[in-house]
């Protein structure tokens, strides 16, 4: 319980520092003329941005997964409480206190490894310095955040090794986290398809099932290099989508920051519809867990099936906002009244 108020208390001073810089970077660009004349109705107002932090705090504080983290006494609450003191030190442009919490978040899960990328172009950004692999400062500080980052990963491995005297906890924890040899059933993706899987198979495809996490942070980073806060939304939904053991305290995490992208809903295609899928995914894994292990009237594949639509709503949940957020991004500097050269009305398509 502890640490779910600390979780939502950085939070909210995270998102409250995050909106005081969106709103200097926009007031900026209105006065460089970056904007096209006719996108007034899309500028942020501070009367619309005010309340956001609280509601980010509300919404992970009375979130049911957040409930249902704390009521099972679940560790994922000290992890999100460790992620969302390094979103606040990054966000307020501390690169030491930023390394040390993402070391100690990769030390508990080493998923959270991905979060290097937005952090350090979140951090180039405060610096004011140009996110161009030929500048000479670009490269000075990225060593220096990736040297700050691995010493405080080495000191705190090494503090474990002088607690327990042995190197066992290295293949205990991230050896587990890698080869999943637990089969429990929960809420990922792992679980049922490597319990069908013959054995000599196995060992490709948890390396293809594990790259998931890391493969996108590149793509990502190249395309969202400008929003780098929409990307660390991104890679939390996908970390706690991907990885090996998911549990429903990762996904209250993510959806805490759904209210910073309230300005996104106009844009939105399938909100109601993904909305109705992750509520009655949710209604039913108790359910169809309940007819299978207890009354024994269902078998396995009921409930891979929901927790299957329960992460195909999450990956189209996100891709929605993704999509939201170019096509804003785009009419912001194009216009909302895009014509074609013969002056008819266009159509904007993002593929």
């Amino acid at each position: 319980m502890i640490t779910d108020v600390l979780t939502a208390v950085a939070l909210y001073l995270a998102i409250q520092d995050y909106n005081k810089v969106v709103f200097k970077k926009q007031k900026l660009l209105i006065e460089l003329d970056k904007y096209a004349p006719d996108v007034a109705e899309l500028i942020r107002t501070p009367m619309e941005m005010h309340y956001i932090p609280l509601k980010v705090a509300m919404v992970y504080l009375l979130n049911p997964y957040t409930v249902m983290s704390c009521v099972a006494k679940s560790t994922c609450a000290i992890s999100n409480t460790v992620i969302a003191f390094f979103i606040l030190a990054t966000i307020r442009g501390s690169a030491f206190l930023s390394a040390v919490f993402l070391a100690l978040a990769t030390y508990q899960s080493l998923y959270p490894i991905t979060l290097f990328a937005p952090a350090l172009l979140y951090l180039l950004q405060r610096q004011f310095i140009p996110i161009k692999p030929k500048s000479k400062s670009f490269w000075l500080f990225t060593m220096q955040y990736a040297a700050l980052y691995l010493c405080s990963l080495v000191v705190i491995i090494c503090l474990s090794f002088f607690l327990l005297n042995s190197w066992d906890f290295i293949p205990s924890v991230y050896g587990f986290i890698l080869s999943v040899p637990d089969l429990t059933p929960n809420i990922g993706l792992f679980w049922y398809f490597f319990a069908e899987m013959f054995e000599h198979f196995s060992l490709f495809f948890v390396c293809v099932f594990q790259i998931n996490v890391f493969f996108y942070t590149i793509p990502l980073a190249v395309k969202l290099k400008e929003h780098p806060v929409f990307f660390m939304f991104v890679q939390l939904a996908i970390i706690s989508i991907f990885k090996s053991y998911p549990t429903v305290g990762d996904v209250a995490l993510y959806m805490a920051f759904l209210p910073v992208w309230s300005h996104l809903y106009r844009f939105l295609r399938n909100i109601f519809i993904l909305s109705c899928m992750l509520i009655a995914c949710s209604l039913l894994f108790p359910v169809l867990w309940h007819l299978w292990i207890f009354a024994g009237s269902a078998n396995s594949n009921f409930y891979y099936a929901i927790t299957l639509t329960f992460n195909i709503g999450q990956i189209l949940l996100i891709s929605d906002y993704f999509y939201a957020f170019l096509r804003r991004e785009y009419y912001l500097t194009h216009g909302l009244h895009l014509t074609r050269q013969d002056g008819t009305e266009a159509m904007l398509v993002l593929k």
